[in-house]
């Protein structure tokens, strides 16, 4: 990817897709492989969203052109780990980019529940 899609503000990167957002969600907290990722995912949605691997490791292409998220040189419990796996990190960037999307996705819901179309609070 060419330097100057490169440097895009954070900004410039809404509105996130659900896989995308949803792995900067996995990894705001964690460093993890990709099926690690696949797992949080679907357990932290209840099933919801399921990422195939195709989708997972597109967007991780994508993630990782955009300097959203890196892959990490050394790897956590190396000792322990299949040397195969490839470990993620989310960038300053990232974090900013997912804070904005979770801004984005607050002020959706409270024009949704404007519109009656989303429970309130209880």
């Amino acid at each position: 990817m060419p330097d100057y899609l490169r440097r895009r503000p954070a900004e410039e990167h809404l509105p996130l897709t659900v896989p995308v957002f949803q792995i900067l969600l996995a990894l705001a907290d964690q460093d993890l492989h990709g099926y690690a990722i696949i797992q949080d995912i679907r357990q932290r949605t209840d099933g919801e969203v399921e990422l195939t691997a195709n989708t997972l490791y597109a967007a991780i292409k994508r993630l990782l052109d955009s300097r959203l998220i890196d892959e990490l040189a050394t790897r956590p419990h190396a000792a322990d780990d299949d040397p195969r796996r490839r470990y993620y990190r989310i960038t300053a960037l990232g974090r900013e980019v997912a804070r904005l999307e979770t801004e984005r996705l607050e002020r959706t819901l409270r024009l949704a529940r404007r519109k009656r179309l989303a429970l309130r609070r209880v």
